[in-house]
């Protein structure tokens, strides 16, 4: 059984990939392997994977036969690792040199289901450090304790797959594997999932993972339909937390965060296709009445102006049955 295996999907990333291969040879080691997943790439992506198959030391090349996103590609990536311990990486993001070594030693050390790390955001030749949001290191951790309080960044706001390295037991109960088909904010279900039913965790300040923002492909940048997949992430993190013993703790942050989601694209409606506003608009109403009400109301009074005055004007018109149009401040 390989030690580590490194999963990474790539999709459309000729332009960048080349850094990200050459990083992961950075990190060969005879008991890693590099579980490469080609989501139908059409920009000659391809190409690059087929040739790192021969070169790269511990590459398997996975290649699917329909594009089926990024939650699907990383389970296909779970379903064939067998490593010890596994980890993510995505396909336009690269690696130090060592990194997935001290990965390991960390994880080993800590003795713990999975460690997150900080990481390196680049947008152009801009580089921020962005720390996991809590204050205890290195130091085994239950994580349902990090979820809370609602009013505050937590550790399952800092959803990043690749920002860490997870025990091969988690994906023995299911917990590793992401809601197939979800093209955006396919982190946040997981990240809810693993904090509520792992049962240890750790934080390291082991710094070693670039990931890129601005990248044109990105879903990020891109403002179509795929979009909306939020929705049912979120939808999908609040009926976790309703469904769990802690229901009544857990529901307020659940809200709170798809709330400030929810306003957050209303806020940047620009960005997407006319049509695919509408949409936005009408399925953020939609979300905000499947919401408790006792609850949203609650939350609405503790946000900031701007972001409730923007919720409740759609809420309204929602619930006077006009037009969604005017919901975005």
């Amino acid at each position: 059984m390989p030690k580590l295996s490194v999963i990474v999907p790539f999709y459309n990333v000729r332009q960048y990939a080349p850094d990200t291969l050459r990083s992961l040879r950075a990190n060969a080691r005879d008991d890693f392997e590099f579980i490469l997943v080609d989501d139908c790439s059409t920009d000659g992506t391809a190409d690059l994977l087929a040739h790192a198959e021969r070169e790269l030391p511990g590459a398997v090349l996975v290649i699917h036969e329909r594009n089926g996103g990024l939650a699907t590609a990383r389970n296909t990536g779970i379903d064939r690792a067998r490593g010890e311990y596994l980890a993510f990486l995505d396909g336009d993001d690269w690696l130090a040199p060592g990194h997935c070594a001290a990965l390991v030693a960390a994880i080993e050390k800590l003795d713990v289901d999975f460690v997150r790390t900080d990481h390196v955001q680049c947008t152009g030749r801009n580089r921020t450090l962005h720390r996991v949001p809590h204050g205890r290191r290195n130091t085994a951790l239950r994580p349902r304790d990090a979820i809370l309080p609602a009013h505050r960044t937590t550790s399952v706001d800092y959803a990043y797959a690749w920002a860490g390295v997870y025990h091969r037991r988690l994906a023995e109960r299911g917990l590793l594997h992401f809601t197939d088909g979800l093209r955006t904010a396919e982190d946040r279900p997981w990240i809810w999932k693993l904090h509520r039913e792992a049962e240890s965790f750790a934080v390291t300040g082991l710094l070693g993972v670039f990931y890129r923002r601005g990248v044109a492909s990105s879903l990020t940048q891109i403002g179509d339909v795929r979009q909306l997949d939020f929705i049912r992430a979120f939808d999908e993190v609040l009926a976790g937390a309703a469904g769990d013993a802690d229901a009544a703790r857990l529901v307020p942050k659940a809200v709170r965060t798809y709330c400030a989601i929810i306003s957050h694209h209303l806020g940047s409606l620009a960005r997407f296709e006319p049509a695919v506003a509408r949409i936005l608009k009408e399925r953020s109403a939609a979300a905000l009445r499947r919401m408790p009400q006792e609850v949203l109301d609650e939350v609405l009074d503790t946000m900031d102006a701007e972001r409730a005055t923007r919720l409740r004007r759609l809420r309204r018109r929602a619930a006077s049955g006009g037009p969604a149009e005017g919901a975005a401040a």
